[in-house]
């Protein structure tokens, strides 16, 4: 056995002197704000020297019951250095203290055991004591001071507890500073982050930054926030790494399941912390394994108290710092701010979007544009605003069909105007047409029927149909579709905004063939009338008195000599029947020109222009036969234009020009006369305006006073009574194949 030569005994004044001055020496390091490991020392080897021991050392207690040198002395000869750690357990002073949180002492070591008494037997000490060093009520660690050469004083325990009080403090006071360092360290990183969130950063900049002041701040080794999606994965929308790429890139996606943080949190919107990631499980694993992560805390992210996503940083040892979920969630409010307000921006930006494109088409319903026209901007408004690859609208047939009356396509269109399908088969067009509700089908590749399996040829994943209603009858449907995915949550009712609009200028279309119509019909009928009477007159009154007439002629004929006075009176008759049946031939040619009915309007015109009082230069182009009603406008407008050419504006030249083109009778009259005219004043040109609007056409008038009068009229030359509406019209009720009933 090695010869220690002891100190000789101290008496008690030397001891208590020795014990003050040492302390004294420990509270000054203390007051000053020396580092914990200075006052460590300093504490480990005063109480050692103090004490008359050969050994001192001070140990922290470790989350995972082992425990770690901060401060070793010793009088000669090896000790644990600062920063070995083993394992608790067994009987030694360090397990005795972490277990009772007392003072203990082990004056014979061949009662002790465990991992740390096998390393105290090599260093060949006999007996040891230890007493616990507290932090604020909570045990930290243990001052332990032993003997080569047998017990230790009595006594010792409490000499060391003033010295353990000094390092409590010292512990207490540096947790204190590292404390506030850290809070005011945090709050300099929130008030960053907060900074972004004010000025509206872009989400991703904003989450970018969150995620790299989380990681730093906490010491992490890894940081990632991620987005939850509705199919039951996570999508990282931002990552930070201290060293090296992140383990997981942004846009990475993993499916949720298994034991790990990002499952966890999704199914109880908590935060979860796993110490040991060699348990966890889950197809999120493999990555978090290859970059030697071994401890993962997360927080949820709640936008509006809806769970988002989710928080996350990891460490490659073996735990993070208390409180980092804490620390994490004052992140995360700021995230969940960032995108609440970003998505309030979004929203706001789509509203605006929203009514906008409402505003576009509701001008050109409006100002009643043709019904395609309108069918057409919804289409390409709606498509573009919901940001669809395809959007059309099509009108159901009573024999159960869909056509196409517009489509829009961001790529070549699959779905041309005109196209006709058979509806059946599960496909929007044909739930829309049995529900009379809006649908939706947010995987295509279950859609079935003609429709449904040409919408998956074309690419279509998922679409949204809503129907069109016209004065509340169904009348066709209005469909977007997207090859990327499911449509926005809102995207029905987004559609349903257009297809009223659609809905109105179908029944303002239709509302307006019907008066156009209904006028043309009353004109029919007047110049059904007109001829009527003019055939009567000539047929009937005119015959009659040309019968009358003749009888006359044969009565004075047939008068006897000498009654010269009847005969004169019969004469007198006789020419006043010629006179009456004068008349009665020119009303009957001014209700409705013979020649126009017998030769076309060419003739007619011809005829207006020899006998009008101001000389006319005529150019007619048209060589066929033109609808009734179109001849006879034409023909009144020309006649009215040169009456009011000779009796009001006192004209000396007018000029007829009448030509075919773009599908319409276009008619000029040009005269020379004072102008001033005005179609408000004088019921001829009023009657000629309702009557080219009754047929779809229209009248205009160009009159400057003392620059002569030019009237003009367009008469279509298609069926004055046709509904105006594309192809098909469609504005007739239908009724469900009995087969699909």
């Amino acid at each position: 056995m090695r010869s220690v030569t002891r100190l000789p005994e101290r008496t008690g004044d030397d001891r208590f002197t020795g014990e003050e001055a040492a302390l004294r020496r420990v509270a000054t390091l203390v007051t000053r704000g020396a580092p914990p490991a200075e006052v460590f020392a300093a504490v480990t080897e005063e109480a050692g020297r103090l004490q008359g021991a050969d050994y001192a050392t001070m140990v922290r207690y470790d989350p995972d019951r082992a425990r770690t040198v901060v401060a070793a002395w010793s009088n000669a000869g090896p000790a644990f250095p600062v920063g070995s750690r083993v394992k608790l357990g067994g009987r030694n002073v360090p397990t005795l203290v972490f277990q009772t949180d007392r003072p203990a002492r082990i004056d014979d070591r061949a009662s002790a055991s465990g991992p740390i008494s096998d390393a105290v037997r090599e260093f060949g000490f006999r007996a040891t004591a230890g007493v616990p060093v507290r932090v604020e009520g909570r045990l930290w660690g243990v001052m332990v001071v032993a003997s080569r050469v047998g017990p230790l004083p009595a006594g010792t325990e409490a000499r060391l507890a003033g010295f353990t009080e000094l390092a409590g403090t010292a512990i207490a006071n540096a947790q204190a500073r590292v404390e506030l360092r850290g809070f005011a360290d945090e709050q300099a990183a929130l008030r960053r982050v907060a900074t972004l969130v004010a000025r509206a950063a872009a989400p991703e900049e904003a989450f970018a930054a969150v995620t790299e002041e989380a990681g730093r701040l906490l010491g992490a080794d890894f940081a990632l926030m991620a987005r939850y999606d509705p199919d039951g994965a996570r999508t990282v929308v931002a990552a930070w790494s201290s060293a090296g790429p992140p383990v997981f890139p942004v846009g990475n996606r993993v499916k949720l399941g298994g034991w790990n943080v990002p499952t966890l949190v999704f199914q109880t919107g908590r935060p979860a912390r796993i110490d040991d990631y060699s348990a966890a499980s889950g197809p999120i694993l493999d990555a978090v394994r290859q970059f030697g992560l071994r401890a993962v805390y997360g927080v949820p992210v709640s936008v509006e108290g809806g769970l988002w996503g989710v928080m996350m940083v990891s460490s490659r040892a073996a735990s993070l710092p208390a409180g980092t979920e804490a620390q994490l969630a004052g992140f995360t409010e700021l995230a969940g701010t960032a995108i609440a307000n970003a998505q309030a921006r979004v929203e706001l930006r789509e509203f605006a979007d929203e009514q906008a494109a409402l505003r576009r088409v509701a001008t050109l319903v409006a100002r009643a544009a043709a019904p395609e026209d309108v069918f057409a901007a919804i289409t390409e408004e709606t498509g573009r605003l919901l940001r669809a690859d395809h959007a059309t609208i099509g009108r159901y047939g009573p024999d159960g069909s869909r056509t196409v009356v517009a489509s829009w396509s961001s790529t070549p269109d699959a779905f041309p105007v005109g196209s006709q399908w058979r509806l059946g088969g599960h496909n929007l067009q044909t739930m829309v047409f049995h529900t009379g509700t809006a649908a939706r089908i947010d995987d295509y590749a279950a859609a079935s029927g003609t429709l449904g399996e040409f919408g998956y040829q074309f690419g279509l994943r998922a679409a949204v149909g809503v129907p069109v209603r016209v004065e509340r009858r169904l009348w066709g449907v209005a469909v977007a579709g997207s090859r990327a995915g499911r449509l926005p949550a809102d995207a029905e009712a987004q559609l349903t905004g257009f297809t009223e609009l659609a809905g109105t200028a179908i029944a303002n279309a239709e509302a307006q063939a019907a008066l156009t119509a209904s006028r043309a019909r009353i004109v029919a009928t007047a110049d059904a009338t007109r001829r009527r009477i003019e055939r009567n007159l000539h047929d009937g009154a005119q015959q009659r008195l040309v019968s009358l007439a003749l009888e006359l002629r044969a009565a004075q004929a047939a008068a006897p000599a000498g009654a010269g006075h009847l005969v004169q009176q019969l004469d007198e008759v006789t020419t006043g029947l010629d006179d009456v049946l004068g008349d009665l031939r020119e009303i009957a040619g001014g209700l409705h020109p013979a020649i126009l009915a017998e030769s076309g309007l060419a003739p007619a015109l011809k005829t207006l222009a020899r006998r009008s009082a101001v000389p006319v230069l005529l150019d007619v182009q048209v060589s066929r036969r033109l609808p009734d009603p179109v001849e006879i406008a034409a023909y009144y407008t020309v006649s009215e234009a040169l009456t009011n050419a000779a009796k009001h504006a006192h004209a000396t030249t007018a000029d007829v020009q009448v030509t075919e083109r773009d599908g319409g009778l276009h008619v000029r009259v040009r005269d020379n006369g004072r102008g001033g005219a005005d179609v408000s004043h004088g019921s001829g040109l009023v009657g000629l305006k309702d009557r080219a609007e009754a047929l779809g056409g229209r009248l205009r008038m160009d009159s400057p006073p003392g620059a002569g009068t030019t009237l003009e009229i367009t008469l279509p030359l298609r069926n004055p009574s046709g509904p105006g509406l594309p192809s098909g019209g469609g504005s007739r009720e239908f009724r469900r194949p009995e087969s699909e009933s």
